[in-house]
């Protein structure tokens, strides 16, 4: 008996409409992951595979689901002594630190709300995240110029606390890499730091299950996510939102019992609470985890080689610079099933990739918000650049600005409509921010701001951001059928389209080019004539009237740390 049996009644369907029917989940009241998914995997199959780590060093691990549930106890005494308790919010700062996991789940054991975040935030963001979610602790990745940054925030944060009488952040605390000596201490000229895995090497790691750590409702997850205006929200995710990446793992990336997958994603990004923890582990399933800074194209392809991956997921930056490499070179017999997410699947990529490994990408949409929303199941052919039908439990509609329903092929915003159910996994609201959850979701309709239009066999294709569509002269212009455009080019890596003002049009298209090897030095003759190449060559592939006027090469795109590219960024640099 399998652990999933507890909680589906059914797991085998005929069809993409059974499924969408007759999928369901059964939630128990009190459900904690750490205890009943973790904890009951320790006792059952203690020596089975969880955690496979490496590093871009050399440095790899294998952790069991026993060692997870005795690490995760561990740092629940160390965190309890700490006086971290339930409903405490702590911040984590750990990058691809195998020490992630544990630590997290130990904090679901303590019914603590976990706030993932990236190293790259700065002084001003820590003080804005503290204040904004009264932020108890911080457990961060050894690097002194990020304990610094916290350093500086927490005697800002203090300094207003004084007056306000609020609480500030309390705890600090630093896990030292694999790599770091015992006697090296990162924070030697910092104060207050808390050298966090000593304490956990040292503790004990016997801990009994509260009678009621929590209840479903109680706040597990907080996510920081940012928009093109405005300062971050916070995502409010409870503690049976692991439910909801059931359906992830085991029909979007099609994970199996004893294989390993890996989901490329910082733990700062909700994605990694996607492809890294809940529904993998829910599927007893290993989880692949590559540490890393600077990502190399040929590297990451030997590691899923050199380990078997049997599924993996990545946006598509990844697998823009995987079908540059050659394929061929590398073993790839074990994997057998592929996603991406994040951004539209450019049809080349698509192509491309299966020429080079025979796999079909299966491409899937959502939000931190939600869970997988629309996707390419498997009872489905993919259709490159689409997104796919809804997810069970998700009541999906676009909607014209006059709040009316699109006929086929109009685009319209995305929403999702909840006055019948709430989807397994959706968001409980912004945390402390009822106006903003209230202009987001109301009248049963949950409007996600994403634009798209649906085919004749109930497809869903992506258009853009509504902030990322361009008005040119009467015309809506989506990014992204432009962006796969370019990327058929030879001379073309990546690219971002972006509308710039103009008198006499409105707006006007702006194609910001980063260039594949060969072309990226070129003359000022020689790039002028390819930037009307790049022009004649869009106007040829769609409508003459979506060309670019401008064209801009650059050495990178500005991204997030997800890789999505920050198409904000390039409009605010003009």
């Amino acid at each position: 008996m399998s652990l999933l049996d507890k909680y589906l009644p059914r797991t085998d369907f005929e069809s993409y409409e059974d499924f969408y029917e007759n999928y369901t989940v059964n939630i128990p009241e009190n459900f904690n992951f750490a205890y009943d998914v973790i904890d009951v995997l320790a006792q059952e199959k203690p020596n089975e595979r969880a955690l496979q780590w490496c590093d871009e060093k050399g440095a790899q691990a294998v952790f069991t689901f026993a060692d997870m549930k005795n690490h995760s106890n561990k740092a629940v005494n160390v965190l309890r002594k700490a006086g971290i308790g339930k409903g405490d919010p702590v911040m984590l700062v750990l990058k691809r630190r195998w020490e992630y996991w544990p630590v997290i789940l130990a904090l679901h054991k303590l019914g603590a709300i976990a706030i993932p975040a990236t190293h790259l935030l700065t002084t001003k963001d820590i003080v804005y995240r503290c204040n904004a979610a009264g932020i108890k602790a911080i457990i961060c990745v050894d690097d002194q110029d990020l304990m610094k940054r916290i350093d500086e925030a927490q005697t800002i944060i203090k300094k207003d606390c004084e007056s306000s009488g609020k609480p500030h952040l309390q705890y600090k605390a630093f896990v030292r890499s694999v790599h770091t000596p015992d006697n090296h201490n990162p924070a030697e000229s910092l104060s207050s730091w808390v050298d966090f895995k000593k304490l956990v090497n040292d503790a004990s790691q016997e801990f009994q299950r509260p009678d009621v750590p929590n209840s479903n409702s109680d706040i597990m997850l907080l996510y920081f996510t940012s928009g093109t205006t405005g300062m971050p929200k916070m995502v409010r995710h409870d503690y049976a939102y692991p439910f909801g990446h059931i359906a992830t793992a085991m029909y979007w990336h099609r994970v199996i019992p004893d294989g390993l997958h890996f989901t490329v994603a910082d733990t700062g990004w909700a994605k990694a609470a996607w492809g890294c923890i809940y529904g993998q582990w829910f599927c007893e399933a290993g989880i692949f985890i590559y540490d890393y800074d600077r990502f190399v194209p040929a590297v990451m392809l030997e590691l899923m080689s050199k380990y078997k991956l049997t599924s993996f997921c990545a946006p598509p930056t990844i697998y823009r610079f995987f079908i540059k490499e050659n394929l061929a070179q590398f073993d790839f017999s074990a994997l057998k099933h592929c996603c991406v997410a994040g951004e539209p699947l450019n049809p080349e990529i698509f192509d491309q990739f299966l020429a080079g490994t025979g796999i079909k990408l299966r491409e899937c949409y959502g939000q931190t918000e939600l869970t997988v929303t629309l996707c390419t199941w498997p009872w489905m052919e993919p259709k490159p650049g689409s997104m796919g039908k809804p997810a069970p439990g998700y009541d999906i509609d676009l909607l014209r600005e006059d709040g009316t329903s699109c006929n086929m092929g109009e685009e319209g915003q995305i929403v999702v409509r909840t006055d019948k159910r709430k989807p397994y996994g959706m968001f409980g609201g912004y945390y402390r921010d009822e106006d903003l959850t209230n202009r987001m979701w109301n009248n049963g309709i949950y409007y996600t701001g994403d634009v798209a239009w649906k085919d004749e066999n109930g497809y869903h294709w992506f258009v853009g951001r509504n902030d990322d569509v361009i008005k040119s002269s009467g015309y809506r212009i989506g990014p992204f059928e432009i962006e796969s455009a370019l990327l058929e080019h030879p001379a073309v890596l990546e690219c971002a389209i972006t509308g710039v003002p103009d008198e006499e049009r409105g707006t006007i298209v702006k194609a910001t080019v980063v260039l594949t090897k060969g072309y990226e030095t070129l003359d000022v003759t020689t790039s002028d004539k390819l930037k009307i190449e790049l022009q004649n060559h869009v106007k040829k592939t769609t409508a003459p009237y979506k060309y670019p006027r401008i064209v801009e090469f650059v050495n990178e795109l500005p991204k997030t740390i997800s890789g999505k590219i920050r198409r904000v960024q390039i409009r605010e640099e003009g």
